[in-house]
């Protein structure tokens, strides 16, 4: 009987041990199952890794819900860093990212008008070594809505804190990422984005909000940072580049006084106009890049086949879709920094300037294909809107100032930071970048010298104490990992194992 009563209780302590380790499997792999991506259209091979997405709802009683799509790491997810990446504008999806950068898919255009692109594995994919969560934000950004259009009129500080509560639910729902080391990303007018939710975060830790953020740093790239240092950015870089003549530069420097963003007198202007239009017809986002102006009588994309085979060919990558010649919806026209107060949205700026080459037809005709929304669980048209790159429904306030301050706490505070730059980004030119992060007025710890990627000096980089990090990407653009995939994922992996570069 005792043999029995033994035997008995030793059955229920393996039943007891099975349902414990059942209820810890739940706890700590809690992604739901509602919001597995399982198949996506144009693409016919296996997923690496795991795919995600849905939505997160800020607020019950106006429909305010946020969108994501999370690629986890082919790696090892259940240790591998989460990244959050932002796309700027203000206004502009994290899809452009997902689809044209660093996601887990080259994309191929359609060969027939109407038809799906087609998606081949992309091999310098971020997803390689991190989790990383593509977020559409502000609310009305993207597949983000609000069925209440008061969401629509927002700005800094409260896309920070908006974002820091989506951040809060996410790690909620997806409890097995938690303890992972967390660190945001973006670029652009992310800039912005990103020192403020890192605040937002690091203020968060200290008040003990549950579940607690793993945050360890972040990254910008090509980032605009501050009114000054960058609307001084464009006359250094076009004088360094070989972009305006010496006496310009000469003439421009002595009566301006180092002042171009804002002119002390009309000399200063007339130069600086000069200025402007000596760089007018160069691609804003790759001084390297050819730009193609309007279209021909058929509607089609105009090409300079007058410039040499070696010029023409500077678009080209290894992906199967080109970079795009000009980016629509990115940041700002020549020497205009983003001031304080309304900031017009790209489509606003398009219809003003008349920004040429918008080439966003792969990803628009994709994410608002039915099907696709369908597979990535996105809302219906009628409901969440067309997507779209760049949207002009919101109404956004720069009401958040410079963000050196914000660099200042954050670094002090022991969080790492990699500001990085395309080199031949004329839009936020590296030279402003440079100016700002030495302006902290850390120690140089790593003094100016090339990094080096597949054997080729891919750029260069200093480093300051307290893990502050520049870094530039030679021969690249605006959106660097467009340019330059390969050297983009490795000095990404170095960053995020804390590594130098």
């Amino acid at each position: 009987m005792l043999r029995k009563n033994n035997h008995h209780i030793n059955n229920m302590g393996v039943v007891l041990t099975l349902l414990l380790f059942f209820l810890s499997f739940l706890l700590t792999h809690s992604a739901p199952q509602t919001a597995l991506v399982t198949q996506l259209p144009g693409f016919s091979g296996t997923f690496p890794s795991k795919h995600y997405s849905g939505y997160v709802t800020l607020d019950e009683s106006h429909g305010k819900k946020l969108f994501y799509y999370l690629v986890e790491s082919q790696r090892n997810p259940a240790k591998d860093p989460v990244v959050l990446w932002l796309n700027g504008g203000p206004g502009c999806s994290s899809f452009d990212g997902f689809v044209y950068e660093h996601g887990p898919f080259n994309f191929e255009a359609a060969t027939t008008k109407g038809g799906l692109p087609k998606l081949h594995l992309n091999p310098y994919s971020w997803s390689k070594v991190s989790n990383i969560l593509y977020l559409d934000s502000p609310a009305g950004v993207g597949f983000s809505y609000s069925k209440n259009i008061s969401d629509y009129t927002t700005g800094d500080l409260k896309t920070a804190s908006d974002t820091h509560a989506f951040l809060l639910q996410w790690f909620g729902i997806y409890q097995e990422f938690a303890s992972n080391p967390f660190f945001i990303a973006g670029e652009s007018y992310a800039g912005i984005y990103v020192p403020t939710l890192a605040y937002e975060v690091v203020k968060g830790l200290d008040a003990g909000l549950k579940p607690v953020i793993n945050f360890k740093g972040y990254m910008v790239g090509n980032g605009v940072t501050d009114e000054i240092f960058d609307g001084n950015a464009l006359v250094p870089f076009a004088h360094g580049m070989g972009l305006i003549s010496e006496e310009l530069y000469h003439n421009v420097t002595n009566h301006c006084q180092g002042n171009y963003y804002d002119p002390i007198n009309e000399d200063c202007e007339a130069y600086l106009r000069k200025v402007d239009q000596d760089v007018d017809g160069l691609n804003i986002y790759d001084i390297l890049e050819p730009c193609y102006h309007g279209t021909d009588s058929k509607g089609q994309k105009k090409t300079n086949l007058k410039l040499p085979i070696s010029f023409r060919k500077l678009g080209e990558t290894n992906k199967p879709l080109p970079v795009r010649k000009r980016i629509y919806g990115r940041a700002w026209p020549l020497r205009a920094p983003v001031r304080a107060g309304i900031v017009p949205t790209w489509p606003e700026l398009a219809n003003s300037l008349g920004v040429p080459c918008i080439d966003d037809e792969v990803a628009t005709s994709w994410l608002n294909n039915e099907a696709v929304r369908k597979a990535i669980h996105a809302d219906e048209e009628s409901v969440a809107g067309t997507w779209e790159l760049c949207t002009s429904r919101i109404s956004f306030d720069h009401d958040a100032g410079s963000m050196i301050p914000y660099h200042k706490n954050l670094t002090s505070r022991g969080y790492r930071a990699l500001i990085y730059s395309g080199d031949h980004d004329m839009c936020v030119p590296y030279t402003g970048s440079e100016a700002w992060t030495r302006s902290v007025g850390y120690k140089v710890a790593d003094e100016w010298r090339p990094w080096v990627c597949n054997d080729q000096v891919s750029g260069f980089t200093q480093g300051y104490e307290k893990n502050l990090t520049f870094l530039t990407v030679k021969g690249a653009g605006h959106t660097v990992p467009e340019y330059k995939p390969q050297e983009a994922l490795y000095f990404y992996s170095q960053f995020l194992s804390a590594k130098p570069v």
